[in-house]
């Protein structure tokens, strides 16, 4: 008995021999070890000023971030982790601001490299960065692996989240250009701490470390990877501690609303489609509408009158300008006393009285004076749901023409609001998109969105460009509406429905590369 037992002692510690001979240790770069070069790092960091030593470079503009080449201080050490890494299950990620591959959490593999990268990472190099810093920054594991193929791209935000104090990317790439994409693009930011404009752009390289405080400053993007044959592969994660001071968020201008033109049924048999003018009809769509909360209207416009549009709107006379911030959108709106006068006349049918009592007939909101009111609306009307935004000529109870004030106040003499709409022709092009915000999701009202689509008949799907709607706080998306040329699209939505347009890809470039498409669209919004 004794024997056999000392037989399985031996064996076992036969076995943790073993399994102590495979774990793995990696030494940092050289620089990280200087004690003069931490001190170094440490002042110029807190002085917003430029150093550089050997592989590390701190560099201050547009925020503080430090690059340190050579990382790993062992080739091998690099590849076996490159390799580890890549036999991982990735899953796809996509959403309003981002599409790119990730695998799960790496704070409990236990693949020899990965362990040992973790290991140095959030034991040394933490101590380090916490000394440079100047805080005591937390134990919490927070790190996993994106790989970023063709398309994949990363808009622009600051990763500021509870706790995050540092963030970091090591790059395991194969040789990379500018030409690829794929960059780390850093933002200037104005006097609201908003970001402007990409002011420098870092290129991928292999076994370099880039680190960033995060901050109310910090916006980044990972702009799309354009090669088709390469994969962008890094770990990243963050360090967490205590979190920098915050200014109050800004606060965009609300939009300005406007009530109806007043134009009557005229307008309407000029250019739409006579179908959708048969009362018959409207009520079938009517009863659709009310089922689906949503419809689309193929050939909406009369044929003519789409065709002169679309060409009108490619007109070189257009003043286009770029919508931003960043952080919340990137398109092109068209000034509107730029706008050819079939355009123009176009956009006034959209809001015009005859138009909203279309909308009305099509829908059932209480669009119009003529629409009856749901006698469950009227009972249940309170004060929050008046109007917020700001009314071009109009307050939220005056009468927005002459008609209108023939429907000031229901059968009970109760004031109604009018009805008012806001929009803009946008056109659409690579690198086009719109993000989801805190802002908007706060400010969210009942809402009847329109879109109307002109030259987009040779655009795919994936190319994006489509417009996609989820539930407040989920990432389920509830609809999504592809550009199609003169296909009218009505949504309507509540509080607790969010919108964006998902980014334009580099799909939507032409074979050559030489020119990209672009589409143009209307996108109005009606309140009752």
């Amino acid at each position: 008995m004794s024997c056999k037992r000392a037989q399985n002692e031996s064996g076992d510690s036969d076995k943790k021999k073993k399994k102590r001979s495979s774990v793995e240790t990696v030494d940092l770069c050289g620089s990280v070890e200087e004690e003069e070069v931490k001190r170094a790092v440490k002042e110029a960091w807190s002085n917003r000023t430029h150093y550089s030593k050997g592989d590390l470079e701190l560099d201050c503009h547009p925020f503080p971030h430090c690059i340190i080449k050579n990382f790993l201080s062992s080739q091998t050490f690099a590849e076996n982790l490159q390799r580890e890494l890549l036999e991982l299950n990735f899953n796809e990620k996509s959403n309003d601001l981002y599409k790119f591959k990730q695998s799960d959490d790496l704070k409990k593999r236990k693949e020899p490299h990965i362990a040992a990268i973790r290991a140095a990472l959030f034991g040394h190099f933490r101590s380090w960065l916490g000394d440079v810093l100047g805080v005591e920054l937390e134990p919490t594991v927070d790190i996993s692996c994106a790989k970023y193929e063709y398309t994949d791209v990363l808009l622009c935000h600051d990763d500021e989240l509870e706790g995050r104090r540092a963030a970091f990317i090591l790059y395991l790439v194969p040789p990379w250009q500018s030409s690829d994409g794929g960059s780390l693009d850093l933002y200037s930011t104005d006097s609201n701490f908003q970001p402007e404009s990409i002011v420098k752009s870092l290129v991928p390289c292999w076994n370099t470390l880039v680190l960033f405080e995060v901050s109310p400053v910090s916006f980044h993007q990972v702009s799309e990877v354009l090669t088709q044959d390469k994969c962008r592969l890094s770990l990243s994660g963050w360090f967490h501690g205590p979190s920098l001071e915050r200014p109050p968020r800004f606060k965009e201008p609300s939009i300005l609303k406007h009530p109806h033109l007043p134009r009557d049924e005229t307008v309407l048999f000029e250019w739409v489609n006579p179908l959708y003018l048969d009362i018959s009809y409207q009520e079938q769509i009517q009863t659709e509408f009310e089922d689906n909360s949503e419809i689309q209207l193929k050939d909406f416009l009369k044929e003519e009158k789409f065709r002169e549009v679309s060409e009108a709107l490619r007109q070189t006379g257009i003043r286009w300008m770029k919508r931003g911030p960043p952080n919340k959108r990137c398109y092109e709106s068209a000034s509107v006393d730029s706008l050819p006068e079939c355009v123009s006349v176009c956009w006034e049918l959209l809001r015009s009285e005859a138009f909203f009592l279309l909308l009305s007939n099509f829908t059932g909101l209480r669009l119009h004076y003529l629409c009856p009111a749901d006698e469950e609306d009227e009972e249940g009307e309170t004060k929050d749901d008046k109007e917020e935004g700001e009314v071009a000529g109009t307050s939220a109870e005056s009468p927005s023409s002459s008609s209108s004030s023939k429907a000031g106040t229901d059968k009970g003499g109760k004031k109604l609001s009018s009805p008012v709409c806001c929009g803009e022709v946008r056109r659409w092009s690579h690198d086009g998109y719109t993000l989801l915000h805190d802002a908007e999701a706060a400010q969210a009202e009942y809402a009847l969105d329109l879109i109307l689509p002109f030259g987009c008949a040779d655009w795919e799907a994936e190319f994006g460009g489509f417009t996609c709607y989820i539930a407040n706080e989920e990432d389920e998306e509830l609809l999504t509406v592809y550009p199609e040329d003169n296909s009218l699209a009505l949504v309507y939505r509540d509080k607790e429905t969010l919108k964006f347009v998902k980014h334009v890809n580099h799909k939507s470039s032409h074979v050559d590369s030489s020119t990209c498409r672009e589409f143009y669209d209307f996108s109005f919004v009606y309140y009752e």
